[in-house]
């Protein structure tokens, strides 16, 4: 099997870069701005996830880094090139060629008149094979995620956590670059949860493809190296895996994962702002919106104002 890796140039720069993206929803009566000047990167070959409440833009970043929507302002820049600059063609050749979609609901993945194998082929039509070369490719793909005996077989016909692994191997039919997962293990039970977040781990390590998973499911987000937590339309902090349980990941079951396996830190904008969540001003007993800040012995310390 060809490598993702293989097909995509080094890159020294970050392979995705959000820029101060801001994206605003309007209607007659009420504007939303779902985004409010988010700053990230990431790197190729990375697998992380994004977690927040709901509403507080994680699937609105999912949609703007596949190409789904375009930010209101700022840049998302993939692999050196600026999405907010290219034309709806350009956008549409994008999301055919560059990315792959998993979604949480199985009739937005699959076609229910199409049996496996059939899916995932209707998935080619615009990467140019023969017909040979997508049956080929389809079965590859059909026992990477571990479906190959039921290629002839309707989505009704099967449990929601295989529709889920055919609905991976269809993400991946055009050779994507990047895969983007909404709550990919939300509709199924822990144990194929479980399935689930391995499969994406032996993909990201063997196809060298960059995963972004959109989830509430905690055991799924501490089993990637870094998760990304949005509040109020910004990232406000980032927990990144401790190198001891990386090198175990394999062995390790997602209940053994708590708290301890990933370091966390909070996140400092380009304005040189920072996020406190909600827990951290209660147990610092902050319930005003004005703080003292000082620094003591290189530390900077935040205290409530009657302090």
């Amino acid at each position: 099997m060809l490598k993702q890796s293989e097909t995509i140039d080094e890159n020294k720069n970050p392979f995705i870069v959000c820029d101060g993206l801001v994206k605003i929803f309007k209607t007659d009566e009420i504007e939303v701005m779902a985004l409010q000047g988010l700053d990230m990167e990431i790197e190729q070959g990375e697998m992380l996830s994004v977690i927040g409440k709901s509403g507080s833009g994680k699937s609105t970043l999912m949609n703007i880094i596949g190409g789904l929507e375009k930010p209101s302002a700022g840049k998302i820049i993939v692999d050196g090139k600026n999405l907010s600059d290219m034309t709806e063609k350009e956008m549409v050749l994008y999301r055919k060629k560059k990315v792959g979609f998993v979604w949480q609901k199985s009739e937005r993945n699959l076609f229910p008149y199409l049996t496996s194998i059939e899916n995932i082929e209707a998935a080619m039509n615009f990467t140019g094979m023969s017909a040979k070369e997508k049956k080929e490719w389809a079965m590859e793909l059909l026992e990477m995620v571990g479906m190959s005996h039921r290629k002839d077989s309707y989505p009704r016909k099967m449990s929601g956590g295989e529709q889920q692994r055919i609905a991976i191997a269809v993400a991946l039919a055009n050779k994507p670059v990047i895969l983007l997962a909404d709550e990919p293990t939300g509709a199924v039970d822990s144990k194929t949860s479980n399935m689930i977040q391995d499969l994406f781990r032996k993909l990201n390590r063997e196809m060298g493809i960059t995963i972004i998973i959109v989830t509430h499911d905690m055991k799924l987000a501490n089993k990637v190296d870094r998760v990304v937590m949005i509040s109020d339309g910004k990232i406000s902090t980032e927990k990144i895996m401790k190198d001891k349980y990386r090198e175990q990941i394999d062995s390790i079951e997602s209940e053994e994962l708590g708290d301890d396996s990933h370091e966390e830190y909070a996140v400092m904008d380009k304005a040189r702002r920072v996020q406190l969540n909600e827990e951290m001003l209660r147990e610092a007993g902050i319930d005003t919106n004005k703080v003292k800040v000082k620094v003591e012995d290189g530390r900077v310390i935040i205290e409530a104002e009657n302090k």
